[in-house]
């Protein structure tokens, strides 16, 4: 990787804009600036938090899978409910559990019921490495994003209304306390 230089002269971002508007773009400039400062913002979130987690050995979404299991009620969930809590591929919660079991953060356990399930199930290890890489992370990144507690709930209600409308939860879902009720 290479090293990380200073601020930039310019906003790549805004003069992309300039661009797509000098083009004839302009009525599309807004979005196309939009989607590509929140993807530009989440590799700077995704650096903050791997810089938290690389001493635990864990990448983010390993470090979300141990979360999840830690957070249910009995520390066990199936392969494929995983992946819908976590919304990716099966074939991603594969690779994710297998790097966790090699860590011995997690275990396979064979599922009382249905032979064709497997249980995740999170061991003792795992849930002191996740609540030590939460500890850190609640000190080191979540508390000061650069932004204020109203810019915060602003920003998380535009997000869940983008998410609401883009088919990520239904509209019956329990809200967070910043929801705003969904508006096409």
């Amino acid at each position: 990787m290479p090293a990380r230089r200073g601020p930039l002269p310019i906003d790549p971002i805004a003069e992309a804009h300039r661009q797509w508007v000098r083009q004839g773009w302009y009525e599309v400039a807004d979005g196309m600036a939009a989607i590509t400062s929140v993807m530009r913002v989440q590799q700077i979130m995704l650096s903050r938090i791997e810089d938290v987690l690389k001493p635990y050995k864990l990448s983010f979404a390993r470090y979300e899978l141990l979360a999840l299991l830690m957070f249910s009620k009995t520390g066990l969930l199936p392969m494929a409910k995983i992946g819908e809590r976590l919304q990716v591929h099966p074939t991603s919660v594969t690779n994710v559990v297998d790097r966790l079991e090699s860590a011995a953060f997690v275990e396979r356990v064979p599922h009382p019921t249905d032979r064709r399930a497997t249980l995740i199930q999170i061991t003792q290890v795992g849930r002191d490495v996740v609540a030590s890489a939460t500890d850190e992370l609640n000190r080191r990144v979540f508390p000061d994003i650069g932004l204020t507690s109203s810019e915060l709930s602003e920003l998380n209600a535009i997000l869940g209304k983008y998410r609401f409308l883009a088919g990520d939860f239904i509209e019956d879902a329990p809200q967070a306390p910043w929801a705003v009720a969904p508006q096409a």
